[in-house]
């Protein structure tokens, strides 16, 4: 009796532990809990639109769009502007609020990369010194569509201002020689640097690999070995482009193409049926009086066909919408005879794109990179290249031929 009961004691005993066991391999075995959800993937933005070369329509005078791409870590807006081929003043004015040398990873910068064209004839060469920005109309083939090609440039600092008028281009150079000045030569003097009365070709040249030569004396259209300095007023007359933007206007400018400058800090022109406003910051030395009749010069800005063209259209300017766009100008084309439109519209439906370098750009990515903030600042306090009147007879390697014109009588005195 006491055997069989021990015995079902023990079977009972081992049913139990059978169990136990399978319960136990049942919670070790117990598959883990779901992974959590994937963030949701940064969207994938379109590819960049270059902003160089432009198609044209008789009937549009706006080129480009304007783009917003997302700053990297690594980013300052310089950068951003030499990948899209835009000057540091227009990218700077496009971002009022954002530090240039430290706009921040995943800050929404803006590319201001659609341009009005500027009032002038579309031939040769037209220089806008407000825009600081040059346009280059190629002679148009039968059969081919006409096209502009547009990039930055520098401009002559405060003191030193690039002339306005019309000229020509009697000479190219490629690696041209710098024949300093005696009084540049002299201020290098007194801040404890001698420079050489001639720097020849190479990269501590300041004409940089590609020059052309105008008829007014000792102004030139050149390249630079200090691309930063694209962009703002930081020469002593002269026009300076981008190392790859000359590059490309060298092999395709030939001499005796007009050049022709002016001054126009508020553009117009049509957009599928639209009149647009462009507005730059007005000149140190402009002394047209701007802050004094903005309405009475904004209204003279309109040209007359525009003017006709608006009558033609039915179309009525918001003059409360281009005072403020006067006021604080961003340098981003907004229409002006669309009610209620403002510039924080236009900018919300602007493409956000990659930032990354356009394809057909000039620029590679990779040369003459951009420099830091300190380098900028010392660029900045550079005597950069000038050619006194007084010192006309050094210049006469570079001069034009005898008999070209004088540059416009109210021309500083050094060019460069």
């Amino acid at each position: 009796m006491r055997t069989s009961t021990a015995r079902a004691a023990t079977a009972a005993l081992a049913c139990l532990l059978i169990a136990g066991c399978s319960i136990l391999a049942h919670v070790r075995h117990r598959p883990p809990p779901p992974a959590p959800p994937a963030e949701p993937a940064p969207p994938e933005w379109p590819a960049p639109v270059a902003n160089e070369r432009f198609e044209l329509d008789s009937a549009q005078d706006v080129v480009g769009v304007v783009q917003v791409v997302t700053a990297t870590k690594d980013d300052t807006l310089t950068d951003i502007a030499r990948r899209f081929n835009v000057g540091y003043e227009e990218i700077v004015r496009a971002n009022p609020k954002v530090d240039p040398w430290l706009p921040g990873e995943g800050r929404e910068i803006v590319v201001p990369s659609q341009f009005i064209l500027p009032d002038a004839p579309r031939t040769g060469l037209v220089i806008n010194i407000a825009a600081m920005r040059i346009f280059y109309y190629p002679p148009v083939k039968r059969g081919e569509r006409p096209v502009v090609l547009t990039h930055p440039i520098g401009i002559g600092k405060v003191g030193w201002r690039t002339p306005e008028g019309v000229t020509k281009v009697v000479r190219r150079q490629q690696d041209p020689t710098w024949r300093v000045p005696v009084s540049v030569r002299k201020e290098h003097h007194e801040n404890g640097e001698d420079l050489d009365a001639v720097i020849g070709p190479g990269p501590d040249n300041p004409l940089g690999k590609y020059a052309f030569y105008l008829q007014w004396p000792s102004y030139l259209i050149h390249g630079t070995n200090k691309p930063a300095g694209v962009g703002l007023r930081s020469s002593h007359g002269c026009i300076r482009l981008y190392p790859e933007d000359i590059a490309q206007l060298f092999a395709m400018v030939p001499l005796g193409t007009q050049v022709r400058v002016v001054n126009q800090p508020f553009v117009f022109g049509w957009r599928d049926g639209q009149l647009y406003m462009q507005p730059f910051d007005v000149l140190e030395d402009d002394t047209r009086g701007w802050a004094k009749a903005p309405r009475r010069l904004l209204s003279k800005s309109l040209a007359a066909t525009l003017q006709q063209q608006l009558k033609a259209h039915q179309a009525r300017v918001d003059w409360t919408l281009v005072s403020a766009l006067a006021r604080a100008p961003r340098g981003v084309p907004v229409p002006i005879t669309v009610s209620d439109t403002t510039v924080e519209q236009v900018l919300a439906a602007a493409p956000r794109v990659q930032n990354v370098v356009p394809e057909g750009s000039t620029w590679d990515g990779k040369s003459d990179l951009p420099m830091d903030e300190a380098s900028f600042k010392q660029m900045l306090s550079d005597i950069e290249p000038g050619a006194p009147a007084e010192d006309a007879a050094q210049q006469t390697a570079d001069a034009p031929a005898p008999g070209a014109a004088k540059a416009p009588r109210d021309r500083p005195k050094n060019g460069g």
